[in-house]
């Protein structure tokens, strides 16, 4: 049992290792790939630390985190699928500060480096659910996206899992570190957007005023 410590982890996600065990953490991470704000860095060590407790197998641990990271990613491809080229330029090409050739030079990017994104991807914060997204619309074939996605997951998945089993009690000193690197992730995305943003303006501004 783990309830002794719902004071650090989410209780429904207490509630569901405690009911099913190790497939109640699979349910746990298809719901962080598709909600990202829940705490995977909390999930992961914690299905670890059960596992060291011996409320699930570690092996168990491993397989069910890493199927859960799999069919959240599954459902975002399907929304990538679905949402196709067309309707992703015709929604794109409505924000502000955004080109068609932004949108046709992304494509072409994803073309050449969609598999290195997609398996790498799997091990960065925020991106790693939204990855699977470009992949759906670009139609990555399934076999090759469930191949990088299985391989990426598994590996950001053993890591913590295994932190968790070899910590025990002091399991949650793996969030403090997940958290730096998230920020770090976090940080530079925003700088990036930012500087996109401002070069963007920066090019608009004097062409509409020549315009004008």
């Amino acid at each position: 049992m783990i309830e002794s410590i719902e004071g650090t982890a989410p209780g429904w996600i207490t509630d569901l290792m405690d009911t099913l065990g190790a497939p109640g953490a699979g349910v746990a991470i298809a719901a962080e790939n598709l909600f990202p704000p829940l705490p995977s860095e909390v999930i992961l060590p914690l299905a670890g630390f059960a596992a060291a407790r011996g409320s699930m197998q570690l092996t168990s641990a491993l397989a069910w985190t890493t199927l859960g990271s799999v069919t959240g990613a599954l459902a975002l491809y399907g929304v990538g699928a679905w949402l196709g080229r067309e309707r992703t330029s015709a929604i794109a090409s409505k924000l502000p500060l955004v080109k068609v050739s932004d949108i046709e030079k992304t494509e072409r990017w994803f073309r050449r480096h969609g598999t290195k994104a997609v398996f790498f991807g799997r091990m960065i914060p925020l991106f790693r659910s939204f990855i699977s997204i470009p992949a759906g619309i670009e139609r990555m074939p399934i076999p090759v996206f469930l191949a990088l996605t299985t391989l990426g997951s598994f590996i950001w998945n053993a890591i913590f899992v295994l932190a968790g089993y070899l910590l025990g009690d002091n399991w949650e000193e793996v969030t403090g570190y997940v958290d730096v690197y998230s920020k770090v992730v976090l940080g530079t995305t925003a700088l990036a957007v930012a500087a996109f943003v401002v070069v963007r303006v920066r090019r608009r501004g004097p062409g509409a005023r020549h315009r004008g």
